[in-house]
């Protein structure tokens, strides 16, 4: 019933009075029993036009959790901000694309592009209509917009495959659905379109695309619940006769008539694998009824977003939270179709015996939204696992960023290496272990982004490769993954190589100025050094994304051994002070626009400042981890379209939301540890599999009593500042006890979580 009552408060808008005014004393009366009668449940709380405005990159459109269709309006506009083809700025529509990307800097996808109008003629120049956010409506499953110019109220929702829209037409002799097939957004351009009549309601075609990712290929078919008056062809701008066009822009015009206030119905199944795929993904749209998809769609939302409760009298925060764990469960994406076939890497259709999945943004996701999927989604992890070594098996390394299953190559590290080992150290089972591990081993020995001058010096010279500081520390890092997957399997040559190699941070770091800095080939520092200074370019940027303030604390697997090269943990915890207090200007030419959400040098806005707040609990100061873990909560997330600080990631900026909201988070995703910072919700709670529950209480919360005063984990004294994963998934209570102090709690040396060097 969610999205009947915020559909009737739209409805109830003048405008939409004006053009159905026989609909007002009903939506009335509805809009009345529904307010009264709607039970409000985890996914009312969501609001999918957070993140929307300025760096968030989010769409507000219709999905189903990890649905292979994004439905979501597109406003037209070139540039870094649209890369998810909206921005709650703008105030133009120029269609309703079926494939879009969550909270990424990447202008790709929007393909099938379909906008309806009345009173233009078929043609192939632009069609948009102004739109306002008064009468814009978007919850999960569910999204609606009235088209100003056309007077057209349009609604769309989604399937794991298909996507449903509902028109309501004004009266007209000229209303037209068109597919614009040539339609792209930033670096995207159509290589070939194909669009064939079947019958007067149905069609098929597909559109093929390059650019971030180089063959995109994706393929539809297309029911309506009204027969076409015509239907008017056009490729790379001429019009064609025949009931098919194809080129590399083709764009197709479904003419009707209409009475005032028709609605006229259309599912859109998809599939990367062929036409035949396409129109199977209809089936799961049997009949026209658009509320009952809406319903199952809200549904499935509810049954993943029901897996947490949490209690607090603060209606903004359930909004800002139950948004952040929607976003977390929007990506990877389904790729395989309802028999499971999709795309390769050869381009060519290809079957898999499970479900494959695609965006894979790892670089962002494997900090915390993978390890969220460790205890959210372990029925899931194995397919997602099963994707890496599926690539692997296709392309010969494991993925870095997998769109579409192609390897774009994009950002630092090799860090599905890092996803696979917190799976298989964390016991999730449905892959196959020992190909995993002669994967992650072949990522790490392959001669190609600065991996072979890493090895050849023990640390990426600059040099040789640009971007070496936080290509160094990255790979030591999930070389030290890939060193306890081995300890794991009893490979003892290829432990003690590994934990070697894991070491690979110490070279870089210069104990004159306490930060990472980038070393030439012979040994020498690379001069001008400013801690400030960024360049995006990443061949000439020694930092990827950041600067030295930012990347000088990836080192998760080993807090310990940089505290010892501060020299102590008193000059460790006033670095880490100072990184929150010295101004937040930039200096460069060219300095990344990754960098927002800033406090002092801190930037929440991307991701490898994400750890750095809970790294004061390995230095026996967890009271500054809660007292920064609150700021970040409370300065740089909120329930409006500017709720977050910079782009979303693929679910990554707020899977630390949710971690943090709940209390703890995986500074070392692969080390089973979950760091505890400062819950924000008097209580929550973790719905487990096997009906097991792990709950999370602040005794005494409130904005004021951040600090843990003590803490038990079921009914047990409980000092030790971090949590492990069984203990969470075995099911439980941890009572923490909050007060307006700073405590004791947590910072006995044997209450540090772990690290490879140890703590003393």
């Amino acid at each position: 019933m969610y999205y009947i009552a915020g559909l009737l408060k739209t409805f109830a808008n003048n405008a939409f009075m004006k053009l159905f005014p026989s609909y007002g004393l009903l939506v009335a009366g509805l809009l009345v029993a529904s307010e009264l009668s709607a039970q409000t449940q985890a996914v009312d709380y969501v609001d999918p036009f957070i993140g929307t405005a300025d760096h968030g990159h989010t769409y507000p459109g219709a999905t189903v959790p990890f649905g292979m269709v994004q439905l979501s309006p597109d406003n037209g506009t070139a540039g870094w901000d649209w890369c998810s083809g909206y921005n709650y700025a703008d105030s133009v529509i120029s269609g309703f694309s079926h494939l879009h990307l969550s909270g990424t800097g990447i202008g790709d996808l929007c393909d099938i592009s379909v906008m309806p109008s009345v009173g233009i003629a078929p043609g192939i120049q632009p069609i948009k209509s102004t739109y306002s956010h008064d009468r814009e409506t978007a919850k999960p499953g569910y999204y609606a917009v009235l088209l100003k110019n056309f007077n057209i109220w349009t609604e769309l929702t989604t399937t794991l495959h298909a996507g449903m829209h509902r028109y309501i037409f004004p009266q007209a002799s000229d209303a037209m659905i068109r597919f614009d097939l040539g339609f792209a957004i930033n670096w995207d351009k159509a290589t070939g379109g194909f669009f064939q009549r079947i019958n007067d309601s149905t069609f098929v075609g597909y559109r093929y695309s390059t650019g971030w990712a180089k063959d995109q290929k994706v393929y539809f078919a297309v029911q309506l619940s009204k027969p076409v008056k015509d239907l008017v062809l056009y490729s790379d701008g001429t019009k064609v006769s025949g009931d098919q066009a194809e080129g590399k822009d083709v764009k197709a015009c479904l003419v009707f008539d209409t009475k005032s206030a028709e609605r006229i119905e259309m599912k859109v199944g998809l599939s990367f694998a062929d036409i035949d795929g396409a129109k199977k993904s209809l089936v799961e749209i049997p009949g026209w009824d658009f509320n009952a998809v809406a319903k199952i769609a809200k549904d499935a939302w509810q049954d993943e977003l029901g897996k947490v409760e949490v209690i607090t009298s603060d209606v903004k925060l359930k909004q800002t939270f139950y948004t952040a764990l929607y976003h977390s469960c929007e990506a990877p994406v389904t790729f395989t179709d309802r028999d499971n076939r999709y795309k390769g890497i050869d381009g060519k259709p290809a079957q898999a015996t499970g479900t494959r999945y695609t965006v894979h943004s790892i670089w962002d996701t494997f900090r915390a939204n993978n390890p969220w999927f460790t205890i959210t989604q372990p029925a899931r992890v194995p397919d997602i696992i099963n994707s890496y070594l599926d690539f692997y098996d296709q392309y010969g390394l494991l993925p870095i960023w997998d769109l579409e299953y192609n390897e774009t190559n994009c950002m630092t590290g090799y860090h599905s290496v890092a996803v696979i080992s917190d799976a298989i150290l964390k016991g999730i089972k449905g892959f196959d272990i020992e190909k995993a591990y002669m994967a992650m081993k072949k990522s790490a020995a392959q001669n190609i982004r600065g991996s072979n001058f890493y090895r050849q010096y023990g640390y990426l010279p600059q040099d040789k490769m640009g971007s070496s500081v936080t290509i160094t520390l990255e790979y030591a890092y999930d070389d030290w993954c890939i060193a306890q997957v081995a300890k794991f399997l009893n490979r003892v040559d290829d432990y003690t190589e590994f934990m070697k190699r894991a070491h690979s941070y110490v070279p870089l770091f210069d104990k004159q100025t306490g930060f990472f800095r980038a070393k030439k080939a012979d040994g020498s520092w690379v001069t001008p050094f400013d801690p400030y200074y960024s360049e995006h370019d990443a061949d000439k940027a020694m930092y990827t994304e950041g600067n030295a303030w930012q990347h000088s604390w990836f080192v998760p697997q080993d807090p310990q051994g940089l505290i010892n090269l501060f020299g102590s943990k008193e000059a460790y915890i006033r670095k880490l002070d100072s990184l929150f207090i010295v101004p937040s200007a930039l200096k460069g030419d060219n300095t990344s626009p990754d960098i927002s959400g800033m406090i002092g040098q801190y930037a929440q806005g991307n991701e490898p400042s994400h750890h750095i707040a809970y790294m004061y609990n390995y230095a026996g100061a967890p009271w500054k981890t809660a007292e920064k873990i609150r700021l970040i909560m409370d300065s740089l997330y909120n329930n409006t379209p500017h709720g977050l600080c910079g782009n979303e990631d693929c679910g990554q900026m707020s899977a630390w939301y949710v971690f943090s909201a709940l209390g703890f988070y995986p500074v070392n995703p692969a080390s089973g540890q979950y760091v505890i910072g400062s819950p924000l919700f008097d209580q929550s709670s973790i719905s487990l599999p096997g009906g097991k529950t792990f709950v999370v209480k602040a005794i005494n919360n409130s904005i004021q009593n951040k600090y843990i005063q003590g803490a038990k984990l079921n009914g047990k004294q409980y000092k030790k500042s971090y949590i492990t994963h069984t203990d969470i998934i075995q099911g439980g209570v941890l009572e923490l006890v909050m007060g307006d102090k700073p405590s004791k709690w947590g910072t006995a040396v044997e209450d540090y979580p772990t690290s490879m060097t140890a703590a003393r």
